[in-house]
């Protein structure tokens, strides 16, 4: 018996996510990659929406800031059974899993970003957040629209993808349904077929880089399977940009694991909600929510005792 690792996607990061990240792992790999990445201000700079929310900045902030939190919590933990990443979040849960190191990580993620805003550039799009609502209904509705279901997240709940007319007619015809819709701070279709070009872009950096059979179980958004070979984790983390990805089926085959818990690693408790409202016999808590990372690692430890 053990516990799993899960790592946020873009749109979770806020001024005041994880403030003990500047005292506890200072000197860590991960913060000085972000730093390298996005310039030593970059805590000054989440004030800054137009900054934050850019897709080449929040890429590799999501996973410089997941990656710090994981080397705040390990020294006091086992190996987690299993880890799972949410969209950019996948980099982070790889580098946790030993696939490479955290510097790949955060290159990773300026390589995704870039080739993804390079998709936008030639088609624009966005997300829209679609919620109390039936997905089956939701997906029909993308149909009529031109969208993709990006993300499945519940029964109720889902992302759609594609052009921001397109969403914006979909958001009014869902909302006169009933749904509640909600545009995100996204300015790509991200795993829509829209991001064709980026899965293509990562197919082809990844053909020379060393991906290392990983040390925990990785449950990947492009499948929704546990992956473990070097070739199959490469394809599934270039293929999830332009797929939709299943996150109500990867926390099902987690659980599925037989973990005792799941500790969110990132900013925000959006998956630990997730996670408890689908599976509510294993408990999950998000970093964010405990005020230093021992916290956060003692109560991994008494749930796995």
């Amino acid at each position: 018996m053990s516990y799993a690792l899960v790592f946020p996607g873009q749109g979770t990061q806020h001024p005041d996510m994880l403030p003990w990240l500047g005292r506890e792992v200072a000197g860590g790999e991960a913060l000085r990659a972000l730093e390298g990445a996005l310039g030593a201000d970059w805590r000054a700079r989440l004030a800054e929406p137009a900054w934050a929310e850019r897709n080449d900045v929040a890429q590799p902030l999501l996973a410089g800031v997941c990656l710090a939190a994981w080397e705040a919590v390990r020294g006091g933990l086992p190996r987690p059974a299993a880890v799972a990443g949410y969209s950019v979040g996948e980099l982070a849960a790889f580098a946790a899993a030993g696939v490479f190191d955290i510097p790949a990580a955060l290159r990773l993620a300026g390589v995704r970003a870039a080739a993804m805003d390079a998709c936008a550039r030639a088609a624009p799009g966005g997300l829209l957040a679609v919620s109390d609502f039936a997905i089956e209904a939701s997906a029909a509705a993308a149909v009529r629209h031109g969208l993709a279901v990006a993300i499945r997240l519940s029964p109720l709940q889902c992302l759609l993808g594609g052009a921001p007319a397109a969403l914006d007619g979909a958001g009014a015809e869902l909302a006169r349904a009933g749904a509640r819709c909600k545009r995100l701070p996204i300015a790509v279709a991200s795993h829509t077929p829209q991001m064709q070009g980026a899965t293509d872009a990562l197919r082809a950096a990844f053909a020379g880089m060393a991906f290392a059979r990983p040390d925990a179980v990785v449950v990947c958004d492009a499948s929704a399977r546990a992956e473990r070979t070097p070739a199959a984790l490469k394809e599934a983390l270039a293929a999830q940009v332009s797929r939709t990805v299943a996150w109500d089926a990867c926390m099902d085959a987690l659980a599925e694991r037989r973990v005792r818990c799941v500790l969110e690693l990132g900013p925000g408790a959006t998956l630990a909600k997730l996670w408890n409202a689908r599976h509510p016999g294993i408990p999950a808590h998000a970093i964010d929510e405990f005020r230093s990372p021992q916290a956060a690692s003692d109560w991994v430890s008494r749930q796995v005792a």
